[in-house]
């Protein structure tokens, strides 16, 4: 196994095809010894109907969504804000298709995860759709058939890909901490316990694996403490944004990754100047310097996954290309560092 590289998803611009052709373009064309994974994009310049919340809420079988004051809400009957999402999901698998004509290898596919997607989701008259535990329930299954239709789908239009599915659960920490606040903004919704956690993100990567899928991994954000329902929710990957991780975080990960979990790195973007460029080293070092202190073989390296970190706001699409490019040179240094 070697380093892979690969993104999140969020890419600036409004154009899809051009933004996934990209993606796929140089990552297809990743040097020896890195294994350049593409990824699908989101651009949520388009508009409320691309984000990461809508495209996911689209997914779901059964549950139309709209758009309401606070955001997206589950509603009675589909509408023109679901067709809406729905038209922009056709538009970016008829981008992927072309960009991806021929290819074949891993193709990284991203999804909002059932807790975050219930903690940004609101019930049609009410509050989060996280304070419904029978609701939670409702959006796992419901997202786990579309999510399986959707995969299906991507499989049909780029018949070469290996999908690696990436479940993002940004809100993980704060739903196991009980952390969100009310729709009144005077409370904080209960925590859901771990196991329960677990059990409904498994829902989903299991259907993920069912619909084909060769690997699923859960991103749990910029915290640790999502790391054991991740476990606990038999995911083959743990993505985390290890940049702000002290020495108990780095040794809950060291957990994981000796259990056989292999580790999706978000990086912070690199550090610039106008004579030196971007800086590869510091960037490899907030991955390895950590990896081995915690007494992980060098070795183990080779098997991570590193993840560019998302466009910073005003970023454009070659700035989003650079930071993509420069990722690739990070790698190939991991990739030396494995075989030290």
């Amino acid at each position: 196994m070697v380093t892979g590289v690969s993104g999140t998803g969020p890419w600036p611009g409004v154009d899809v095809l051009q933004a996934q052709s990209t993606v796929v373009g140089d990552l297809a064309d990743a040097p020896d010894g890195v294994q350049g994974m593409p990824f699908t994009t989101v651009l949520p310049a388009r508009g409320p109907a691309a984000t990461a919340v809508a495209r996911t809420a689209g997914l779901l079988e059964d549950l139309p969504v709209e758009l309401g004051v606070h955001g997206w809400k589950l509603a009675d009957r589909p509408g023109r804000d679901l067709a809406r999402v729905r038209s922009l999901q056709r538009e970016d698998l008829d981008a992927l298709a072309v960009a991806a004509h021929g290819y074949q290898g891993p193709l990284v596919v991203g999804v909002l995860g059932p807790l975050s997607l219930s903690a940004e989701l609101y019930l049609a008259r009410g509050d989060r759709v996280l304070a419904d535990p029978g609701a939670v329930r409702d959006i796992a299954d419901s997202l786990a058939v579309g999510l399986a239709d959707h995969l299906k789908a991507l499989v049909r239009a780029v018949p070469g890909a290996a999908v690696h599915l990436l479940v993002h659960e940004p809100q993980l920490a704060a739903v196991l901490a009980g952390a969100l606040p009310t729709f009144s903004g005077h409370a904080t919704l209960r925590s859901l316990p771990g196991p329960l956690a677990g059990e409904r993100m498994q829902t989903v990567l299991e259907a993920a694996r069912g619909a084909g899928a060769v690997h699923a991994a859960v991103h749990a954000g910029a915290s640790w403490t999502g790391i054991a329902a991740v476990r606990a929710a038999g995911a083959d990957g743990l993505a985390l944004d290890v940049g702000a991780f002290d020495e108990r975080g780095w040794e809950r990960v060291a957990e994981a990754v000796e259990s056989g979990a292999r580790l999706w790195a978000q990086l912070p973007s690199q550090a610039t100047s106008s004579c030196a460029g971007p800086d590869v080293v510091g960037q490899a070092d907030r991955l390895t310097v950590p990896w081995r202190r915690v007494g992980l073989p060098a070795s183990g390296l080779a098997s991570t996954v590193l993840l560019a970190a998302d466009p910073a706001p005003g970023a454009g699409p070659d700035d989003a290309r650079s930071a993509l490019a420069a990722l690739v040179r990070t790698a190939l240094l991991v990739a030396e560092r494995a075989e030290s």
